[in-house]
């Protein structure tokens, strides 16, 4: 692979464009663009700058390509790299979200919403259920770490930062007796370099522009796991936490960034237009990926001291098992909101039996559940 910015950028537009399916497409992609078609990247090599990722919070697949980027052609190739990464998810967001807004009160359209959510709410369904097993099954405090973080979220809603931070210290605490704070220090590295300190707790009493960006920062410099745990940070800080949107737009939000390419995270682009137009979704869009470009800037060389510490593998497993606990809470939350529709009931246990089959993909089912609600509307 080339050196130049411009081959970085063309071969990051092109994943960013085509890469449906989550995280695991994308990476996907990138692999067989990187390693296998231009040999710019050794296997082992990807696997490591995986594994750098997974060690601070983001949205994981971006800041793989961030780190591409840092590999390749130094700060510029990174910040080249995650614009061209994002870019089209950000476009095609944008333009569903004038759509969803100019269009989404007509009979035909809410229709084709009220189809997606069932499938959406089994994609996650299925995700919950593939990284259960190895999130949980580490060792039986994860299990312990990922029923309470359940349980916590069901009793306290809205607090999943705390939650989660809760669960990375417990696990700390747990593993290593003899831990003393100043020995070990990767999860010490992990939090003073997270930019959430610089944001703090604020709640925002109105969603000016400002307002956008310091939540969807604070969102992008905490959520650590699958980025289907997305869906329950937007629900704690955006409806329960703040009301300015419903349980409804949420998962709406989310569903778009299902169908789009490229990252998930830009379900925040589409939450940002709806609170603030297109300068909102600028906003937004910034705020939820701008903490990921300064980790991966920053943690670029601390990542083989991060790596080498005890305590920052067990912060991570404590922190991956509560994100377990998440995402079942707000599956369940959500999931009793169709619990009276029985059309909705059987389109979930339908895609959940289909995604399972592994024949059809999410993307596909979620398009497949947009026509069945349009067709039920003319009936």
């Amino acid at each position: 692979m080339s050196h130049s910015l411009i081959e970085l950028g063309r071969v990051f537009l092109r994943i960013g464009a085509t890469s449906f399916g989550g995280p695991a497409a994308q990476l996907a992609l990138m692999e067989e663009e990187l390693v296998h078609r231009r040999a710019g990247l050794t296997h082992p090599e990807f696997l490591d700058l995986i594994g750098a990722a997974n060690l601070v919070p983001g949205p994981n697949s971006t800041e793989v390509a961030l780190h591409v980027g840092r590999v390749r052609a130094g700060l510029r190739g990174l910040i080249v790299a995650g614009l061209c990464m994002i870019l089209p998810a950000f476009i095609s967001v944008l333009m569903i979200a004038w759509f969803y807004v100019r269009f989404g009160s007509r009979p035909e359209v809410a229709g084709v919403l009220d189809g997606i959510k069932p499938v959406v709410l089994a994609v996650v369904a299925q995700a919950l259920i593939r990284i259960s097993r190895p999130a949980l099954g580490r060792s039986r405090v994860c299990g312990v770490l990922g029923f309470a973080a359940l349980a916590a979220s069901l009793m306290y809603p809205g607090r999943d930062l705390a939650i989660v931070l809760c669960a990375g210290i417990l696990s700390i605490a747990w593993s290593e007796r003899s831990f003393r704070i100043g020995r070990g220090g990767g999860a010490g590295l992990l939090l003073a370099a997270s930019p959430a300190a610089a944001v703090g707790a604020a709640s925002i009493a109105a969603p000016s522009t400002l307002g956008l960006f310091l939540v969807c920062f604070r969102i992008g410099a905490t959520l650590f796991g699958s980025g289907y745990v997305l869906l329950s940070y937007l629900r704690s800080e955006f409806v329960i936490a703040r009301g300015w949107l419903s349980e409804t737009q949420i998962l709406d939000a989310v569903a778009v960034g299902q169908v789009t390419p490229g990252p998930l995270f830009t379900s925040a682009t589409f939450v940002g237009y709806l609170l603030g137009g297109w300068i909102g979704a600028v906003a937004a869009t910034v705020g939820i990926f701008l903490p990921a470009f300064l980790l991966v800037a920053v943690s670029g060389p601390l990542v083989p001291i991060l790596r080498r510490s005890r305590g920052t593998a067990a912060f991570l497993d404590g922190v991956n098992a509560a994100s377990v606990g998440l995402m079942a809470a707000v599956t369940i939350g959500i999931g009793m909101s169709t619990k009276d529709d029985p059309a909705a009931i059987a389109l979930f246990i339908t895609a959940c039996l289909a995604l399972f089959d592994g024949r059809i993909g999410s993307v596909r089912l979620i398009l497949i559940g947009a026509v069945l609600g349009a067709v039920r509307t003319l009936f």
